[in-house]
């Protein structure tokens, strides 16, 4: 059965504005999780589907990367071990709405082109492959065999295989990742720009050269454990709800609990655990013992003076702070490090953080008393140009304090998206190290390009000037979810051919080439049946945990292929039946493809066993196991000097960041609530403080372009209202996809590429 999509798109007009919540989840989570599904799958599918989301003999949530609790450690999963947004992410994939033929022969592209995301995605899900060939007004079906024949043949067309860009999503299993960078390097490429280019990229480069692993060091034990967690830049009650579970355990043994964060986010004030008494008919639990709400950008200024403090308060009382066992024996650099900070200009503190001095010392007496200090982050702080120094601005206090390689502390990075890490593991980066590369040489008897790649910012900027030529991504929206939205989507649209594998339409498929292909694929959720057999696949979380996922639903369609499928197939039709890499066997068995894994990737041994157990396996991580820093060139964990730096804001000027509404994930538009904001119903407002309101002579309620300001020219999203919010002096706050026409494409981090979208200088101007 077909159920019918919403026919209306959204209705700026209907904007209401209520207050802000100063608590998340509770009953109105619950109600909001079982009617979006049962809305999008029907009451049984709802309930089989979610029985199932997260538990050992079913599916990883295809939402965010939090991990579920391991028996090694003494923990129990919840029978209900999801989210509010992993229930929706389970819906919008598991829906009972198609988008078929008679789908497309409705409607023309430039029909389509007028639509947003939400309504895309509210359509359902696509049913065969359909390909939109040069000079055409509409999609049509075409058959497997024939949409593969047209992407070989256009692949085999370029005149040299850097010409071809292959982007990769984080919901990818393990297989299919490691299956499609082998495509990509058999074929001669390194250009495998991912979505972690845009988010943890900043994080991967800090804590490499730091402490030698690009991955953080911790546990949901750990986190359990703590007696300290300092949680910057992040919105849990949002972007990976469970957290909030993890912080309330924490409080319970006695933790105390540090925001950072410009907006007051209400999963951070006060959580309702719907799965227990107090969060029902209680009052649920206080989270933040202190919130420093920080002007965008000033984290680095913000960790430089707390350690400025702990290092004067060691100075007074030598070894109270500092462990200094730790610093000698297994680090490098902490003298000059300690001299860097030994002075420092409060005021200047004060003008980058928008904090008190007082605060600040009260955040570093936390800091100093704690024994076991766990800090997380996220975007908040991985996009922005000074992300790298801020964050190894974080892991010299760690470092300082010891707090790497001991029970219940460490380094957090929380990945936003399922399986991102997994994909970095298994290969999907377009400067892997030469050791992966041999290995996978040697392993499969191929030639293998050892010529670093395009990342995502490259990969964009090559399209724009014709040396990327086919565009082929596996998950994702492209179009929406990198920077510079009208650069992106002329650099799409110059490509001779977009190919996107999929399971929903959304902007990338009406933003195309010359010749378009949308193949449909299973969804994490659906049943994967192969020549052997039914398959399972593997991902890993955001703490290296790897484990199996087994999807259990009917899939959408007979004609949809398992990504592993589909690379497989396309690599047939690439390479020929007689290439090294025996391709076909892989498709039939995907015990064959973890079998090549084990000898590949570094920490995959006995991979087919080791991820059979309950919760599978723990991937290595040399600090956090040993106190050992290998990694690093020195092999040592290394202590950096960084200068001081935030954003400067013009007078009459804010610095905007982008963020997700509550009722989304990513560019994955759920619907238009994002209640614990107040927002209902619109997506085109801006939040602004009610100072600064006022100080730009503007109202409550009016009606503004965006206009970003860089050096190449304005940028201008147009038709915003504003809403004055309790966000920081001289700060503002739009939803991402609609302001990403604001970055600045050369608008970057340095020595990540991420795009900066958290410190968008812009300038608010009323619509006539």
């Amino acid at each position: 059965m077909t159920r019918e999509a919403p026919a209306q798109d959204v209705d700026e007009a209907q904007l209401e504005v209520h207050q802000p919540k100063s608590w998340a989840a509770g009953i109105p989570g619950v109600a909001v999780s079982l009617a979006r599904s049962v809305e999008q799958m029907g009451t049984g599918r709802t309930v089989k589907a979610l029985r199932l989301l997260n538990q050992r003999e079913g599916f990883d949530c295809p939402g965010c990367a939090w991990p579920e609790p391991r028996e090694a450690d003494g923990e129990k999963r919840k029978l209900a071990e999801f989210c509010e947004n992993g229930a929706k992410a389970v819906a919008e994939e598991a829906t009972k709405r198609r988008v078929g033929r008679e789908f497309f022969a409705a409607h023309p592209i430039e029909d389509l082109r007028g639509k947003t995301d939400y309504w895309l995605g509210q359509q359902g899900r696509v049913t065969e492959p359909f390909v939109l060939r040069e000079g055409a007004t509409h999609y049509e079906p075409i058959t497997w065999d024939d949409a593969f024949e047209l992407v070989a043949g256009e692949l085999k067309a370029l005149t040299d295989p850097n010409e071809a860009i292959f982007y990769t999503s984080g919901r990818t299993s393990n297989e299919a990742a490691f299956l499609y960078q082998l495509l990509v390097r058999s074929f001669g490429t390194n250009n495998l720009p991912d979505c972690s280019n845009m988010c943890h990229e900043s994080s991967g480069a800090a804590l490499a050269a730091t402490t030698g692993i690009g991955k953080g060091s911790v546990s949901l034990a750990d986190i359990h454990r703590a007696d300290l967690i300092v949680v910057v830049g992040q919105n849990p009650g949002t972007n990976h709800p469970r957290m909030l579970s993890a912080l309330e355990e924490a409080k319970g043994n006695g933790a105390k609990i540090i925001a950072v964060n410009p907006l007051p986010e209400a999963g951070l004030m006060r959580f309702k655990n719907p799965q227990n008494v107090r969060g029902v008919v209680g009052k649920g639990t206080p989270l933040a013992d202190e919130f420093a709400q920080i002007r965008l950008g000033g984290d680095l200024a913000l960790f430089q003076a707390v350690g400025h403090l702990l290092l004067a308060w060691d100075e007074e009382a030598p070894g109270a702070i500092v462990d200094r066992d730790f610093v000698e024996r297994v680090t490098d650099g902490f003298d000059d490090y300690a001299k860097h900070l030994r002075e420092i200009d409060w005021p200047e503190v004060e003008r980058a953080t928008g904090l008190p001095r007082e605060q600040i010392e009260r955040v570093a007496r936390m800091i100093a008393s704690s024994e076991r200090t766990i800090y997380c982050w996220a975007m908040g702080l991985t996009q922005h140009k000074h992300a790298v120094p801020t964050i190894s601005e974080i892991a010299n206090l760690a470092l300082m304090r010891g707090m790497i390689g001991k029970p219940g502390a460490g380094l957090c990075p929380v990945r936003g998206h399922s399986n991102v890490q997994g994909d970095r593991t298994m290969g999907i980066w377009e400067k892997m190290p030469q050791s992966f590369m041999d290995a996978l040489a040697g392993e499969f008897g191929i030639e293998v390009p050892r010529e670093h790649g395009f990342d995502t910012v490259d990969a964009i900027r090559a399209m724009r000037d014709g040396r990327g030529k086919v565009f082929f991504a596996v998950g994702g929206n492209f179009a929406s979810a990198t920077p510079d939205t009208e650069a992106t989507e002329k650099a799409l649209e110059s490509c001779s051919l977009t190919v996107h594998v999929s399971t929903k339409l959304n902007r990338s498929h009406v933003v195309h080439g010359r010749t378009a292909l949308i193949l449909p694929t299973l969804g994490r959720t659906e049943r994967d049946v192969q020549a052997s057999g039914e398959q399972f696949v593997t991902v890993e979380d955001s703490m290296s945990q790897v484990h199996a996922s087994r999807g259990r639903l009917k899939p959408a369609s007979e004609h949809l292929l398992s990504e592993v499928a589909i690379v497989c197939r396309l690599a047939e039709k690439l390479f020929g039946a007689g290439h090294a890499v025996p391709w076909r066997t892989f498709e039939t068995d995907y015990d064959l493809v973890r079998d090549r894994i084990s000898r590949v990737v570094p920490g995959c041994q006995d991979y087919n066993r080791r991820v059979r157990e309950p919760d599978g396996f723990v991937l290595p991580h040399a600090p956090r196991d040993s106190r050992e820093f290998t990694g690093t060139a020195n092999g040592k964990a290394n202590f950096t000097v960084s200068e001081l730096e935030y954003p400067s804001v013009p007078e009459g000027r804010l610095l905007l960041q982008t963020m997700r509404s509550h009722d989304q994930y990513n560019t994955t538009i759920y619907g238009l609530s994002d209640r614990y904001r107040g927002i209902e119903n619109a997506r085109r407002v801006v939040l602004v403080n009610p100072d600064d309101v006022a100080a730009l002579g503007l109202a409550d309620g009016s009606m503004v372009d965006l206009v970003s300001e860089w050096s190449d020219g304005d940028r201008r999203a147009p038709s915003f209202r504003v809403v004055a919010y309790p966000t920081a002096r001289g700060c503002a706050a739009a939803y991402f996809p609609e302001a990403n026409a604001l970055v600045p494409l050369d608008s970057v981090a340095e020595k990540s590429n991420t795009p900066v979208s958290k410190a968008i200088v812009v300038r608010l101007e009323p619509r006539p």
